[in-house]
């Protein structure tokens, strides 16, 4: 999900934007070990969709997002992502071993189905990497570094997850959590995402 702005726009600024998604990523690719067949659903743009595929060269990697127009950059950039949808993922049961969902639960209007169908495309016991945003530090932060046009702009969000909140819908999805981090301080109403590491039952 790009939001009200584009993401490639947005980190070719640089600055402290670009390094604390750098930093986002890096923890979160930090869990991937073994995981050959990783899924990137709601890649957006293709940033951290083009990271995956630097890093991790010789594993299979894919992108899917809602958007055309997101697709059509990722091809831009030569990324392997297509068009689809989160509430019906075009894939076999038990195909997948490893699923990002970074940034795209809180724009989901029903997303105990999107979390059930990651549910059924993973493989046993494979991995889930899920982050939400915690949208108040987000608009503090705009503020203090003057972007202001950012801060009073709607997200788009549906709804405000906490981490209680998403640790009982994961289970009740099936998934065991592993670890739940705050992203970039400890406390949850201090930090601007929630990382949460699970794997299928």
């Amino acid at each position: 999900m790009t939001g009200p702005f584009r993401q490639r726009e947005q980190y070719a600024k640089g600055g402290i934007g670009k390094w604390y998604w750098d930093f986002r990523d890096r923890k979160t690719y930090s869990y991937i070990n073994e995981e050959k067949i990783i899924l990137d659903v709601g890649c957006g743009e293709g940033l951290t969709l083009e990271k995956l595929v630097k890093k991790f060269p010789t594993r299979q990697i894919s992108g899917l997002d809602y958007s055309p127009e997101n697709v059509a950059v990722c091809r831009e950039y030569q990324l392997p992502a297509r068009v689809g949808n989160a509430y019906s993922l075009d894939f076999a049961d038990k195909s997948i071993d490893c699923c990002l969902f970074l940034e795209v639960i809180e724009h989901l209007l029903d997303p105990f189905k999107a979390l059930q169908e990651i549910h059924r495309i993973l493989r046993r016991d494979g991995l889930l990497l899920l982050i939400f945003p915690n949208d108040f530090p987000f608009k503090v932060a705009r503020l203090v570094f003057l972007k202001f046009k950012e801060a009073f702009t709607p997200s788009g969000h549906v709804k405000q997850w906490t981490p209680g909140e998403m640790a009982r819908a994961l289970k009740d999805a099936g998934f065991t959590i592993i670890e739940l981090k705050c992203l970039p301080f400890y406390f949850w109403w201090v930090s601007l995402h929630c990382l949460v590491v699970a794997r299928k039952k």
